[in-house]
């Protein structure tokens, strides 16, 4: 269960702001609107496929630029 605490003067949308924030940290979100519409085993499969491919692209570029940077500290550390 998810719960925010506010104190005597604070502000209530801070409180909505806060409880939205948790509920995006918690996926609530992401949750709700992938239950919106039924889907097809198929497709479900699809989605997660695609999804992994995006992953593996982004940590692919994560690594490349982590490679990158430490090759420029070794050669910064030389001269």
């Amino acid at each position: 269960m998810i719960t925010i605490k506010i104190g005597h003067n604070q502000d209530p949308n801070r409180a909505i702001q806060k409880l939205k924030n948790k509920l995006i940290q918690e996926g609530l979100f992401q949750e709700l609107k992938r239950r919106r519409y039924y889907a097809k085993p198929s497709l479900k499969k699809r989605l997660k496929r695609e999804e992994a491919e995006r992953q593996r692209v982004k940590d692919y570029r994560k690594r490349l630029a982590r490679a990158k940077q430490e090759e420029d500290n070794i050669y910064y550390k030389r001269h």
